[in-house]
């Protein structure tokens, strides 16, 4: 049974040849080697290439184990790829897994203290050096507690091309499920699009391989990445960000709320450095506050995003299943799946109060999605079936200010209308499968 991921396919496609490397990155398990490994590959012989011109290692098998010297990776490459008249295809799973070699032919002694990292052969200059030659088309993945994807992109910066992995979208689980809509969606919003999950017919299995993802690879992962003692503030910091999807977050509560119930004293600092972990490892995002008269930016606080709403569930053993949050989630997801960069608005709006003052009162647009000069302004609410209701989802849509496009996501499966007053309504379930609407 095989999960087209068709999305990211036309991705790598697309930077075929570009000259850089092309690094697959995502949170762990969510299919990157698959889409390297199979489903490019089967495209690439289908478009004629022969197998031996695609040269294939997996650091993170035995057989392949030689091959975690950078040097001896380097030197296999090249020889797999004898005729320099012909394109050659290398895919490197899991390079994190390639270590560093030293050069003994330098004394190192005569080397300055900070200039000593250039004593070794790192997988860095084996990638370059393969970069150099036209002849050879490079791909990489890999991310775990020694190293993350992210690193990766970062040291190689101009040289490298990201291609961004995710968990399934709803749209590519409901090409795989099929069946009616409601109960897809259903099931996507308990137990989300971890492609094994997803493939897995049974519910208990489901839960336990979950749960399992997060306890013996994310945190264990980022325990040993950036050697922490215990992973309880790390712990305690996850399930609060996961009970709260879509809220404001602020550091210096954080670390209060840790010091009171765990007893353990935190700084705020200790707390951001954890949220950077834990995006690093990809299992949430923020969203910055942008004042949409001020045309701003709030530097504090956030707001902070479950990468997969199946992970989320699983680590709170299923208890808080609120729908409204975890609807905004996966429509989060959504438009950064689609490459949309997206804010959270904020509109200040002067009331007056019953005794004549004026105040300033701040509502919330769910999301602002840039499309270069455009903007599209998007709420998600489970429903408008009251007057009171209706107003309170659009009242920051019609004190924006501005003309651009306003979208009210609703739960369910409702077709796209328009009222008077140009705002649109639609199901968060055509939302999803029809990317036009946007």
């Amino acid at each position: 049974m095989i999960i087209e991921r068709t999305h990211y396919l036309q991705k790598i496609i697309s930077h075929k040849w570009n000259r850089k490397v092309k690094i697959i990155t995502g949170i762990r398990r969510c299919g990157k080697s698959f889409l390297l490994f199979d489903l490019y590959k089967h495209h690439l012989l289908e478009s004629g290439v022969p197998e031996d011109h695609i040269i294939e290692v997996a650091l993170d098998r035995k057989e392949h184990a030689a091959y975690r010297n950078p040097i001896v990776l380097g030197e296999y490459v090249l020889s797999r790829a004898s005729n320099h008249k012909e394109q050659y295809y290398v895919f490197i799973d899991e390079i994190q897994m390639s270590y560093k070699v030293k050069n003994s032919d330098v004394d190192e002694s005569s080397v300055p203290e900070e200039d000593r990292d250039l004593l070794y052969t790192t997988f860095y200059d084996t990638l370059n050096d393969l970069l150099s030659k036209k002849y050879l088309d490079v791909y990489v993945t890999g991310s775990n507690s020694k190293m993350l994807s992210s690193d990766i992109v970062t040291n190689f910066r101009d040289r490298g091309s990201e291609i961004r992995v995710f968990p399934l979208s709803f749209s590519e689980f409901y090409s795989f499920v099929g069946g009616e809509k409601a109960d897809a969606f259903e099931e996507y919003l308990t137990y989300g699009g971890m492609p094994l999950a997803v493939l897995e017919p049974d519910e208990t299995e489901k839960r336990s391989y979950l749960n399992a993802l997060h306890k013996r690879v994310y945190l264990k992962d980022i325990v040993e990445r950036y050697k922490l003692k215990d992973d309880t503030i790390l712990d305690a910091l996850v399930d609060s960000l996961y009970s709260a999807v879509g809220s404001l977050t602020n550091t210096h509560k954080q670390a209060n709320t840790a010091g009171s119930r765990l007893g353990i004293p935190t700084s705020d600092h200790t707390i951001k450095n954890y949220l950077d972990y834990l995006e690093d490892a990809y299992l949430f995002k923020h969203a910055k506050r942008y004042d949409v008269k001020g045309r701003k930016y709030y530097c504090t606080p956030l707001k902070y995003y479950a990468t997969d709403v199946g992970l989320r569930n699983a680590k709170l053993n299923y208890r808080q299943q609120e729908r409204s949050h975890l609807m905004e989630n996966i429509i989060f997801n959504e438009l950064v799946i689609r490459g949309f960069a997206v804010d959270v608005g904020v509109v200040e709006v002067v009331t007056k109060g019953e005794d004549g003052k004026r105040a300033q009162v701040q509502y919330e647009i769910d999301f602002i999605v840039n499309t270069g000069s455009q903007k599209i302004y998007i709420q998600s609410a489970l429903n408008v079936d009251t007057d009171e209701k209706r107003t309170q989802e659009t009242c920051s849509l019609k004190n924006s200010g501005d003309f651009f496009r306003k979208i009210v996501v609703l739960d369910g499966n409702q077709k796209l209308w328009t009222d008077e007053d140009g705002i649109s309504y639609v199901g968060v379930i055509p939302f999803l499968l029809d990317k036009a609407l946007l």
